[in-house]
């Protein structure tokens, strides 16, 4: 592809010659002749000098490369975009696989395919040009919209509802059981039934091996344009905002609220019947044993402010030394005061 359509096609302002041919988009380290790659970072300025690429993605103010450029305001979203461009657009053969089994009921959108022991449940629908990958099992009266991805081992529980341009990696569960029981006067536990709903909406991407669950009534709720990355519980009854973003091993408990916007990373652990404000960040390991107000910026466990955390772990490393310093103020303080004893009363 020759960078001047790349340039258009992303909305760039070209620096250089528009004729270079672009095979492929790379790393600015691993980048070579024929690749197209990007600047965001200046800890990465010395990269950007040295780069072998034929052109680089940078800001309106970065330094200048020594190689054609692509300059916009936005240079990561524009290398996004730019890997879309030259992404595999194989796709599988619409309609159902022969190895497939439909239930009885089952409506297909035009342009759908469904791959070979995918299993789907009676009075299902599956909208236009979504794929169902091999292995996939779709419960009984599921709706999956248009143009969503389902790959290989997504499970769907009955009655789930996805929206449009769902994407589902591998082995994600979507509408399980929720963790619910009753305890007997003996000590044992009753199951309760799980019979509520998930709704999943448009332009929501789920990780791999992530589990949303089924609460006992009323809904689980995943906001439009969130996207959840690999390992991620999300317990019965939670709302899920737009646009939030839940990175890998994050867990939320039943009945929570996480408001629009809100980032949670890595290991985030929340507890239930919560309210997590519009907005909120959490560093990576944070546990929330409360409600936390909108805008704030929360790290550790309890879960405070980054600032008023940040400046905690840096005496943690200092307790012994503080520990031994208290210790030896105190004895010092006990011998002045025996001393301050002995000559009040030699004055007696």
């Amino acid at each position: 592809m020759k960078l001047n359509e790349i340039a258009e096609r992303l909305g760039c302002r070209l620096e250089g010659d528009g004729e270079l041919d672009i095979h492929r988009v790379s790393g600015i380290e691993e980048a070579g002749p024929g690749d197209l790659t990007f600047f965001n970072n200046p800890k990465y300025s010395q990269e950007l000098r040295a780069t072998r690429a034929s052109a680089v993605i940078l800001g309106p103010l970065a330094e200048p490369a020594p190689c054609a450029m692509l300059r916009d305001p936005q240079p990561y979203l524009a290398f996004a975009k730019a890997v879309e461009l030259f992404a595999d657009p194989w796709r599988p053969a619409p309609g159902a696989h022969r190895l497939a089994v439909l239930g009885d009921g089952v409506q297909l959108g035009e342009g759908a395919s469904v791959g070979p022991f995918a299993v789907v449940g009676e009075g299902a629908t599956i909208g236009e040009r979504t794929i169902v990958y091999p292995h996939v099992v779709i419960g009984r009266q599921a709706q999956i919209g248009g143009d969503c991805i389902l790959h290989a081992r997504v499970s769907i529980r009955e009655r789930v509802r996805i929206g449009n341009r769902v994407i589902i990696q591998d082995g994600a569960i979507i509408g399980s059981d929720g963790y619910g029981f009753a305890q007997r006067p003996d000590g044992t536990h009753h199951k309760i039934p799980q019979i509520g709903g998930v709704i999943v909406e448009d332009d929501v991407e789920i990780g791999a091996q992530t589990a949303i669950d089924r609460p006992a009534v009323g809904t689980t709720r995943i906001g439009a344009g969130s996207k959840i990355d690999n390992l991620v519980q999300i317990a019965h009854g939670v709302t899920i905002g737009r646009n939030v973003l839940l990175a890998a091993q994050v867990g939320i408990a039943g009945s929570t609220t996480i408001e629009d916007s809100v980032t949670l990373a890595g290991q985030v652990g929340v507890a239930g019947h919560l309210t997590i404000g519009k907005g909120v960040i959490a560093t990576a390991q944070t546990g929330i044993p409360n409600s936390v107000e909108a805008g704030a910026f929360v790290s550790g466990y309890p879960a405070i402010s980054n600032r008023d955390w940040l400046k905690s772990s840096a005496v943690f490393r200092r307790l012994p030394e503080l520990k031994k310093r208290l210790s030896d103020l105190e004895a010092r303080i006990q011998e002045l005061e025996a001393q301050l004893a002995e000559a009040s009363a030699e004055r007696r």
